[in-house]
């Protein structure tokens, strides 16, 4: 993955049945993810690499790994972990219990799809210029 220096918009899709999203989240939460305006920074260095996400009215989130190594990083709500950010087949892979993370880029489009408790979301985001 080559990504150096990179912002995306995003457009989000929640996957997986009617049941399966309501044992997670309520339906207002999964319909206002849908429509949320994230822009995701991701500076590659090497195998050196900073995310981050930039959420309406401000708030942030910045994440940096070294791939294959084990690093500290922190969920949206401040939660810190542990993970190690592998690469496979081309795609960016994080797994930690109960999540699981891919992200590759299709084309000039980041694709992420990210799986918890049974439900799988898919984020694809355009490059911007």
């Amino acid at each position: 993955m080559d990504i150096k220096d990179t912002m995306y918009p995003h457009k989000q899709r929640v996957m997986g049945s009617p049941s399966e999203q309501q044992r997670c989240l309520p339906a207002d939460v999964i319909e206002k993810g849908r429509n949320y305006k994230i822009v995701t920074e991701v500076i590659q260095n090497g195998d050196e690499f900073t995310w981050s996400q930039i959420y309406p009215g401000g708030k942030s989130m910045s994440n940096c790994f070294v791939i294959g190594k084990e690093s500290e990083m922190e969920t949206m709500g401040g939660k810190k972990f542990k993970a190690t950010v592998k690469m496979e087949g081309g795609k960016m892979v994080a797994t930690f219990p109960n999540y699981h993370h891919t992200a590759e880029i299709i084309g000039n489009k980041l694709v992420e799809i990210s799986t918890v408790a049974g439900v799988t979301f898919k984020r694809i985001s355009k490059r911007m210029a």
